[in-house]
């Protein structure tokens, strides 16, 4: 019954918001207007930088990214985590790394140094790396050829010297 009631008390308030938005004064065209006609405007291929508007802090502005594609791990036999681009932040070489004296972890005053971004294609990462001003560097992955394999082929004759497999 509550929740009733507090959806009554705030319906009001949605009303007077519809209708301050909807009235007559507004330089927003409105569906009496019967110029439906589109505008196209020129593309421009000059890339606008989303620094200054970001608000980022300076130092973050000016930062070498790598984009890459990462490799498989050893632990699994798939390919789930290879499909994707990654944009990571170069270390810093003052970057005020350190030693933690308790557990012996490295810590470091870096706080991008751990921001990792991931990108359905090369070229979606290095258009954000152009719109945030940064500068980057590719590193492409040697591309594996597929090699079929058949378990049978450990069990196939084939004339010429045995081959001999030690066990112990």
């Amino acid at each position: 019954m509550s929740r009733f009631l507090t959806l009554l008390s705030i319906s009001p308030r949605i009303h007077r918001v519809q209708r301050r938005f909807s009235s007559g004064n507004s330089s927003i065209d409105t569906a009496d207007s019967k110029d439906h006609s589109v505008v196209k405007t020129p593309e421009t291929t000059q890339v606008i930088t989303a620094d200054v508007i970001s608000g980022a802090p300076e130092e973050i502005r000016f930062r070498t990214v790598r984009i890459y594609k990462p490799s498989k791990t050893a632990m699994q036999s798939g390919t789930h985590n290879t499909k994707q681009w990654r944009i990571d932040f170069d270390i810093l070489e003052g970057g005020d790394r350190w030693e933690n004296p308790l557990m012996g972890w490295a810590s470091s005053a870096d706080y991008v140094q751990a921001l990792r971004m991931k990108f359905i294609s090369k070229e979606d990462a290095i258009d954000f790396a152009e719109k945030q001003g940064w500068d980057y560097y590719v590193h492409e992955m040697k591309e594996s050829k597929f090699r079929k394999k058949v378990y049978a082929d450990n069990y196939k004759y084939s004339p010429g010297k045995l081959r001999i497999i030690k066990t112990k």
